[in-house]
Formats: C-alpha cells, structure tokens, sequence
C-alpha cells in the first residue's frame, strides 16, 4: 500500500502575487515548525502571513491526528506556492486610453512531518 507522507494544508484563491510570496516561503522551507513561525511573525510582508495561516493550519491537522506529536516534533516538509487565475481590470488613463490591470492570484500548499522521518526520505 501507499506511505503517507506528511500533514497537509491548503489555502487556495488568495489575493498576492505568487512572486511576491514564494521569495518568502524560500526561508522557511524545511524549516522546524517552531522556528518558521517565530520566522514568519517577525516579518513585515504580507506574504508572511498568509503563508503563517497555512503552516500553522498544517500544524493543527498534524497535532490533532497524531496525538503523541509536540510542536517541537514537527518541520516543514514541503511548501508550495502555485499560481491562481488572474482577475482583470481596467484602468482608464487620460486622452481617451485605458490600460489593464492584473491582480494576480495564488495557492498555498504546506506539508509537515514528524522531525524523525526527516533522515528516511
């Protein structure tokens, strides 16, 4: 049968540019569960925060399935930003011109797992 791998969260159609988060998501990446959060906390982008409800609600599915897991057991495994679809809208310059604008969308995906199976995969 298949190993399950990992604790996971997902938080889809959020409003930030996935270029704009990925370059924070890169310092928490495996990252220990308590570092990336004290990490995220003190960081003034948005990005962290969205990125901040994630892990955490990654860490809650893995806190409440496994009950013998700590917080300090847990790192984060995987983490990834994807793109989401672009809204469009226009913005009306002068002289009779209109331009677009692009509000880009994004995924966030996050899976922890126990620090011990860290050395197995």
């Amino acid at each position: 049968m298949t190993e399950k791998n990992g604790y996971r969260a997902t938080a889809k159609w959020l409003m930030g540019s996935p270029y704009k988060i990925r370059p924070v998501a890169d310092l928490v990446r495996e990252k220990p569960y308590t570092e990336a959060v004290a990490i995220l906390d003190h960081m003034p982008h948005k990005g962290a925060g969205l990125i901040k409800k994630v892990v955490v609600s990654a860490a809650s599915n893995a806190l409440n399935a496994n009950k013998k897991l700590g917080e300090d057991m847990l790192y984060i495994k995987e983490l990834r930003i994807d793109e989401g679809p672009r809204m469009r809208r226009v913005w009306f310059r002068a002289r009779g011109r209109a331009d677009m604008l692009v509000k880009r969308m994004c995924h966030i995906s996050c899976v922890v797992e126990e620090i011990g199976k860290k050395s197995e995969a």
